[in-house]
């Protein structure tokens, strides 16, 4: 709720952005699955749809992925309007084979006649390459294919990064970077602290620690310095009886102006406001998953008036604390 603004939250008329998957046969469920993701997270952060899945096959109603399992599809590849797409993503594997497909070349150049944007998933990049789409950009490829793709495509950039976002082309190079690559295309649709909340939610056990209630994009900056780091560890585990501010600073080792000064700089927000929007979101977490009273969750998170914790849950989530519950609880199945 707190990356919803609020001008946005009783519109309806939001552009929905028509995502078509095309799955070549033994296709990546990893990197299929971690895209479609991105996009599913992203509709359930917003009251209206922001994207609408289609999948695709190339003939037959289901394909086969690489771990053996049929994924019904919507429609074939030569029933696809291109017309009615803003973006066509191939979806390949570590099985695939990266040939020549007539049928396939056509539907992609009809595609980018029609301005979609084109991307690939692990080799799948290699069929917008073969129609020639891919030529003065740059590319994500898996390790084991740049090769190929630098001797055949010398017009193609062929990059040693993850996944790349270049102009209206995306792609990533195996499963595991098919999730960032969707994030990026998010990012540049609605926004970074909006992406960010959905890599909060995705994300958050790609770390060894996997912390309860943190912002994971902080907790996986390595460039971050010794004494915010512990400031915020102290944060962390002082939800229930929160530190003062100068006992933080104390701790860590440092002035209370000097973290003001980190948390400035890295975090772009005081060290009490961090700390405050700490305790909240845990206290949500309390009001989604346990049956605590408003009055227990408002202790267990280190207000001593109810209604001052009521006003600072209402004043960042812009909803009450019985409200939201309430809200939660219809969407339970």
């Amino acid at each position: 709720m707190a990356y919803i603004e609020p001008d946005l939250r009783d519109s309806t008329s939001a552009q929905v952005k028509r995502v078509a998957f095309v799955l070549v046969e033994h296709f990546s469920m990893m990197a299929f699955t971690g895209a479609v993701d991105a996009l599913v997270t992203a509709n359930l952060m917003r009251p209206a749809t922001l994207y609408e899945v289609l999948v695709v096959g190339i003939e037959g109603e289901t394909v086969l992925s690489d771990l053996g399992i049929e994924i019904p599809v919507d429609c074939q590849l030569s029933q696809l309007d291109e017309r009615q797409l803003d973006i066509l993503i191939l979806c390949g594997g570590y099985r695939v084979q990266p040939r020549t497909n007539p049928a396939m070349r056509a539907k992609l150049k009809a595609a980018n006649g029609a301005g979609v944007m084109l991307g690939g998933l692990w080799n799948g990049a290699y069929f917008l390459a073969e129609a020639g789409l891919l030529d003065g950009y740059e590319c994500a490829y898996h390790p084991d294919g740049r090769a190929m793709m630098s001797e055949d495509f010398p017009k193609v950039s062929i990059s040693n990064h993850s996944h790349v976002l270049d102009r209206d082309r995306i792609s990533c190079a195996g499963a595991s970077s098919s999730l960032d690559m969707m994030l990026a295309v998010v990012r540049a649709d609605c926004g970074k602290p909006f992406a960010n909340a959905i890599e909060e939610v995705l994300s958050c056990d790609k770390m060894i620690d996997v912390i309860d209630v943190s912002v994971v994009s902080v907790d996986r900056n390595p460039t971050l310095p010794q004494p915010l780091k512990t400031a915020l560890e102290l944060m962390r585990h002082n939800i229930d009886e929160p530190l003062s501010i100068i006992e933080v600073a104390h701790c860590a080792g440092i002035s209370r102006r000097q973290l003001e000064r980190l948390f400035c700089h890295h975090l772009d927000a005081s060290p009490s406001r961090y700390y405050l929007e700490l305790r909240l979101t845990y206290a949500r977490q309390l009001l989604q998953q346990t049956n605590k009273s408003i009055a227990d969750v408002a202790v267990a998170t280190g207000f001593v008036s109810i209604s001052h914790f009521r006003r600072c849950f209402h004043q960042l989530f812009d909803i009450s604390p019985g409200r939201f519950r309430k809200g939660f609880l219809q969407q339970m199945p």
